[in-house]
């Protein structure tokens, strides 16, 4: 993000000092005229366009499949705690708690990692808590209830880890940001030394709004992370079903994890 305004305000800077000093040597006249107004806006704002269409497939792509995948795995873990009321009352409770812990764990440690592209062991702790205890369901009904809601669960879970990281190769986000300072650097150059302040405006505007456009789709790109992101809002609702259903019958001091999800000591 940072790297990108640098980029985009020495570009300017450059595009501005070139009309100043190689503007007389290339052209035969001292002019007062240049590219006008509209001829700087078309060219530009057709590169805008295809840059905000690239973000909208973007947003449509990373993003939404993020969103999805968070809504999916949420669902998911409160449909298991659902079926658990089906399981005796020993398995009913493990699973429970498990879940409570599962989501604390999501929340609070997997999420941040994810602003970085990176995962988290810690849900997977209790994801094999779920396996421990659904074995000793094997053969009842509700086993095949369970089995299904933690399978969906766990491919959620992994797309949502696979959108956490960037879908966009580093290549083309340096080329952009060349494409960038090429375009602000010519259009500066167009730029006519004198009676230029509405072409000067435009440029600026044009510079910052090709520079919005590439922070969005660096933004966009990481879900998680930044300042269009993903909350984990369906999991903190998961979670609090889950603490409602494990209270009904235990106490807080039975879960066997603390509040970020990591597990007590025996």
């Amino acid at each position: 993000m940072v790297l990108v305004l640098v980029v985009a305000v020495l570009a300017l800077l450059a595009g501005l000092a070139a009309n100043h000093f190689l503007r007389p040597r290339l052209l035969s006249e001292d002019d007062d005229t240049g590219m006008a107004v509209k001829d700087l806006v078309g060219p530009l704002l057709t590169l805008t366009v295809l840059l905000l269409a690239f973000v909208l497939v973007t947003a449509n792509g990373s993003y939404g499949k993020a969103e999805v995948a968070s809504r999916g795995e949420a669902r998911a873990l409160d449909q298991m705690v659902e079926s658990a009321e089906y399981a005796p009352a020993m398995q009913r409770g493990q699973i429970q708690a498990a879940a409570v812990c599962y989501a604390r764990a999501v929340r609070t440690q997997e999420w941040p990692a994810m602003a970085d592209g990176n995962g988290s062991a810690a849900p997977s702790v209790w994801s094999a808590d779920f396996r421990q205890t659904f074995r000793t369901l094997e053969g009842k009904p509700v086993f095949g209830m369970l089995i299904a809601a933690d399978n969906k669960r766990s491919d959620e879970r992994e797309e949502r880890l696979t959108q956490a990281t960037a879908s966009i190769p580093s290549a083309i986000l340096w080329f952009l940001l060349a494409t960038l300072a090429v375009t602000v650097v010519a259009l500066g150059i167009c730029i006519p030394r004198r009676k230029n302040r509405g072409q000067l405006i435009t440029l600026i505007v044009i510079t910052a709004l090709l520079t919005a456009t590439l922070c969005i789709i660096r933004d966009v790109d990481r879900p998680f992370g930044g300042i269009i992101d993903v909350q984990p809002t369906a999991m903190a609702e998961a979670q609090r079903q889950a603490d409602r259903d494990f209270l009904a019958n235990h106490k807080a001091a039975e879960l066997p994890c603390d509040a970020d999800g990591r597990r007590r000591a025996a």
